[in-house]
């Protein structure tokens, strides 16, 4: 047994590498819009493959064979977003510990969206996590500028020139304002969510934002999040809900998720 293992340790080793490497691209492709074109792209060429193996399809064999060789490229094509994001970012996850903009994030929400409820002032604002949102920003005006409280008063405040749409945050910045988000394409709704509530669905169906909702009718507090709909929050109830999404547990970090991996292997 000793002999076994000082013989092929290192196939192990590397064993265990390449699957907390595959673990976490899936983790990372999963829910992002690139992740449903290379469903499609790899159901295609399944597809394919048995059609030439049944019916012995030369060229289309040899056609599937160099074009395996192209995957690579395609892949950088596919999810080139995402990897730019993540390069990026790779040195600003925290090793150990949680970040403390995502607490500060939390603060600056919960008293602007309850100041702006109290007015009745309807709001849109997507906080980013896993998934960028610079996509989603573009289309509105470029900010860049660090989040406050009196920076969304002024954004929202009615009839300013950025109060229509929606605001994008990233960490404890806000990146624009005035964006529009897809809309949900979801049929039973009630007629009472709005188009800034289907605004708000639409964007967390597509990436994993955590949305916040003002209802300029009622001034009710919602939020959406993986395509669910939380409503009638109260301040208590908000910052419970937004410190369980933007904080969370120390899963947040690279340590975190390695631990969550090995606990879950270990089950």
């Amino acid at each position: 047994m000793w002999e076994l293992l000082q013989t092929h340790w290192r196939s192990g080793l590397e064993i265990f590498i390449l699957s907390i490497f595959v673990y976490f691209i899936l983790r990372f492709i999963r829910g992002t819009r690139g992740a449903r074109v290379l469903m499609g792209l790899v159901t295609l060429l399944i597809l394919l493959t048995f059609i030439s193996q049944v019916f012995d399809l030369h060229t289309i064999s040899w056609l599937l064979e160099h074009f395996f060789s192209f995957i690579v490229v395609a892949l950088v094509v596919i999810f080139q977003p995402e990897l730019r994001r993540a390069l990026a970012e790779v040195g600003t996850q925290p090793l150990f510990f949680t970040s403390t903009h995502e607490r500060e994030v939390v603060d600056v929400l919960v008293k602007s969206v309850m100041a702006l409820s109290a007015r009745k002032v309807g709001a849109l604002i997507a906080v980013e996590r896993e998934i960028g949102l610079r996509g989603v920003g573009e289309p509105g005006a470029v900010l860049d500028a660090r989040l406050s409280q009196e920076l969304l008063d002024q954004l929202f405040f009615p009839n300013s020139p950025l109060h229509d749409g929606g605001v994008v945050i990233q960490h404890n910045r806000v990146i624009s304002a005035a964006s529009i988000f897809p809309l949900t394409q979801r049929v039973d709704l009630p007629k009472s969510v709005g188009t800034r509530h289907r605004a708000a669905l639409g964007l967390s169906e597509e990436t994993d934002a955590v949305v916040v909702v003002v209802s300029e009718e009622t001034g009710n507090i919602s939020v959406a999040c993986k395509g669910e709909l939380h409503q009638q929050l109260d301040r208590e109830k908000l910052r419970e809900l937004l410190t369980r999404l933007l904080v969370g547990t120390t899963d947040a970090t690279w340590l975190g998720k390695l631990q969550s991996l090995l606990s879950s292997g270990n089950s």
